[in-house]
């Protein structure tokens, strides 16, 4: 009962300095808007949105948060290439003007081709918007090291391969961002998720990093750390956990844990694509991006609590949630 009563104080707390928090996000971002607006405005009271088409390159453009993303991109005034491994998912983006690449991430050939195709037609990337990825979930016992290598390679491995391609050409024009579609999951662990969790603690070590090293050369590097989202991620998760733990020791827990991942992403509480992919658009259109954008269905709050409660408390409080 004192647990309870701890954690819906401090909860209560977090949330009112959220709620201030946005507030003040929502004037400055109103203000920087404005200041968007009229600094390219013409002589004839009209305005652009860029002085030249800037060039962007986006992953798991087929589904969620990166479809969205690319329609919103591409209404912004960005000429747009969508990259996905099932191509055909793409074509209703292709009227909107959106170019389909086929784009495999744990394929090395695959990258390189798509990469050189855009670099042939525009000669130049200028935003890498590192969206694609997936969640397989499991106890550590029970997952084959396979299937954590194969999370590895699409979740890290293939968006660095990414990096290492279109760097060169951002470093020549002394410009470019790089958007790193992370997760909440990169700042705390859930239940019987080890190996995702682990892609995405890399991957916002990796960030960090290339932040700092690529700072000369006008590029930035930015993280988005998304919550709870309505995307078949959480429904795929949840069946590779049920998958990977029956009939074994860990069935009785990692099933119920299975259920509750499972009514979570089939509910009505989830936070809807289109908040990330705006969030996305404004990391890229704004003078002065941040670092880290967090967003979505309890990730201020748990990622909060993370730092703020006792190891074991936390552990106790997520069991219960996932």
């Amino acid at each position: 009962m004192k647990i309870k009563v701890i954690i819906i104080l401090l909860e209560n707390t977090v949330r009112s300095k959220v709620n201030r928090l946005i507030s003040l996000l929502i004037v400055k971002s109103y203000f920087e808007t404005l200041r968007q607006y009229m600094s390219h405005r013409t002589k004839n009271g009209e305005h652009k949105l860029m002085t030249k088409q800037k060039i962007v390159l986006i992953t798991g453009a087929s589904s969620g948060i990166g479809y969205q993303a690319a329609e919103k991109l591409s209404a912004y005034g960005f000429k747009v290439y969508g990259a996905a491994r099932r191509i055909e998912k793409m074509s209703p983006l292709s009227s909107l003007g959106i170019i389909p690449l086929k784009m495999d991430l744990t394929d090395e050939h695959s990258i390189k081709s798509a990469v050189a195709h855009v670099i042939s037609q525009e000669g130049q990337i200028d935003i890498l918007i590192n969206n694609a990825g997936y969640g397989s979930y499991g106890a550590i016992e029970n997952v084959p090291i396979e299937e954590a290598k194969k999370q590895f390679e699409t979740n890290l491995f293939g968006l660095a391969t990414l990096v290492q391609l279109v760097l060169p050409h951002m470093r020549h024009q002394k410009y470019g961002r790089i958007v790193n579609i992370s997760s909440m999951a990169g700042r705390m662990t859930t239940y019987m998720g080890a190996w995702y969790h682990a892609t995405k603690y890399a991957l916002e070590g990796f960030s960090d990093a290339l932040r700092m090293e690529v700072k000369p050369f006008g590029i930035d590097v930015i993280l988005i750390e998304p919550g709870g989202i309505k995307t078949d991620w959480g429904t795929i998760a949840a069946e590779n956990l049920r998958k990977t733990s029956v009939d074994t020791p860990y069935a009785e827990h990692a099933l119920a844990a299975s259920k509750r991942m499972h009514q979570l992403y089939t509910s009505s509480r989830l936070t809807d694509p289109d908040i990330v992919a705006s969030t996305i658009v404004r990391s890229v259109t704004t003078k002065r991006p941040k670092p880290r954008y967090l967003v979505g269905y309890g990730a201020k709050i748990l990622v909060s609590l993370h730092a703020i409660l006792p190891t074991r408390m936390f552990d106790k409080l997520i069991q219960k949630v996932v």
